[in-house]
């Protein structure tokens, strides 16, 4: 926790070991090989569901709500220059440009309290900006995300699915374990480079995808997943990472 509260006070990255290898297992920098990110992929996708008659699965076929969410770390410039970010700016993670911002009352209280003016629920359904999310170099003009606390309202029972794209901006690509808070999904599918609409979903696995609550959305890439929205009340959706947050 200190590290994570440096981070935050400061603005920059947290420290990072200097050890290749860490109880066993690649560190910070630890260079992962083409091998070594092929072999993951490879087993990744092969992690399939039962779905038998005493493993049954609900797969959503159809679907009422679609979301396109992009996930990216810019930066917010700071009063003379004083953080310990790229070009002593702060680190700000976001999700389609919006980087959560903490509100003073708890979310979970002014939902079910009906508290108002806390968080507004226009969260966008895409970016506001399509671009090379996958690009080497990317415009400053994507650097500086809005700031927001904003919630996706799901009719109950509808089926939704999200697509996570991985952006470089900041040349900060990073493999994104995103996770939600009251749910399970299925994971139908993902890949490499910028989400193709017409072409990726018909890649989907709609017969035996994994049911999990958090997914790795690859480095530079995508990650899609469905359910049925039928567990009412608030929940976060969130890069485990970062302080990005739904």
């Amino acid at each position: 926790m200190e590290l994570i509260e440096t981070a935050l006070e400061k603005g920059g990255e947290t420290n990072k070991s200097d050890a290749l290898t860490i109880n066993g297992q690649p560190g910070d920098l630890y260079n992962c090989s083409k091998q070594d990110i092929d072999a993951v992929t490879n087993f990744t996708r092969r992690i399939k569901a039962l779905a038998d008659k005493d493993h049954p699965i609900d797969v959503p076929q159809e679907v009422d709500t679609r979301l396109f969410i992009t996930i990216s770390v810019g930066t917010y410039p700071c009063p003379n220059d004083s953080c310990e970010g790229p070009n002593r700016s702060r680190l700000a993670a976001s999700l389609n440009n919006v980087s959560f911002m903490e509100p003073e009352i708890d979310l979970l209280q002014a939902y079910y309290r009906g508290i108002g003016g806390v968080f507004q629920t226009d969260f966008p359904s895409v970016p506001p900006h399509f671009f090379n999310f996958t690009a080497d170099e990317l415009p400053d003009s994507v650097l500086t995300p809005l700031k927001g606390t904003k919630a996706k309202v799901l009719k109950f029972n509808s089926t939704v699915e999200m697509v996570f794209q991985g952006t470089n901006v900041l040349n900060a690509a990073e493999n994104h374990p995103m996770h939600l808070h009251g749910y399970s999904f299925y994971f139908v599918g993902s890949g490499f480079g910028n989400f193709d609409n017409v072409t990726d979903p018909k890649k989907y696995n709609l017969v035996d995808p994994p049911e999990i609550n958090t997914v790795g959305v690859p480095k530079n890439g995508w990650a899609a997943i469905r359910f049925r929205a039928d567990n009412p009340g608030m929940f976060g959706y969130f890069c485990m990472l970062f302080i990005s947050f739904i």
